[in-house]
């Protein structure tokens, strides 16, 4: 597995070495001992999956109380991947970073509590699937417009073409969002 750095401190990009044939392909999506030695944590107690249609916009979350680093991959498809940084103490807080993750690359991003998460379907149909390192707590969701203007993140999609649910387009503005020390 090759881990390469992102320009947040600590949110790392893996890609597996896929076998590919005649057959089709083969990858290794989880390897606790490769996962360990790239600095991830062991304990992974909920995973989830989702499945979204193009222009799909989900995000930007991420929890204040139980907060939860992500082990991210398209498992078919493909998505515009966004981090935030919402750690005030830190040097890049406020960034962020934007990587295209797609089923057929394999690659799979770790994002560590402290940071907002959101993606944009680019396909006709994406499936989403993470690990999580804590489980979700209703209590400490909270979402950040995903155009806040703050934030100026570059979604590859128009305003008025993007799926988008109630409580995203409820999202808070970022310079009023509750945020990690």
């Amino acid at each position: 597995m090759k881990v390469t750095e992102t320009a947040l401190p600590g949110v790392l990009v893996l890609t597996p070495a896929i076998y590919r044939d005649q057959r089709g392909a083969f990858c290794e999506t989880f390897n606790l001992r490769e996962m360990e030695q790239a600095g991830l944590p062991s304990l992974w107690p909920q995973d989830n999956f989702s499945i979204s249609t193009r222009n799909v916009l989900r995000g930007i979350h991420y929890q204040v109380h139980k907060p939860q680093g992500k082990l991210v991959r398209v498992t078919h498809g493909a998505v515009f991947d966004v981090v935030v940084d919402l750690r005030r103490s830190s040097p890049t807080f406020a960034r962020h970073i934007a990587v295209e993750l797609t089923g057929e690359r394999g690659e799979m991003l770790w994002i560590p509590a402290g940071f907002g998460h959101g993606f944009l379907a680019l396909t006709g149909v994406a499936g989403f699937a993470y690990k999580v390192t804590d489980y979700y707590s209703p209590q400490g969701e909270r979402t950040i417009l995903w155009n806040d203007p703050d934030l100026a993140i570059p979604w590859p999609i128009d305003a008025e073409k993007a799926i988008i649910s109630e409580k995203d387009k409820n999202g808070i503005a970022f310079e009023d969002a509750e945020i990690f020390s």
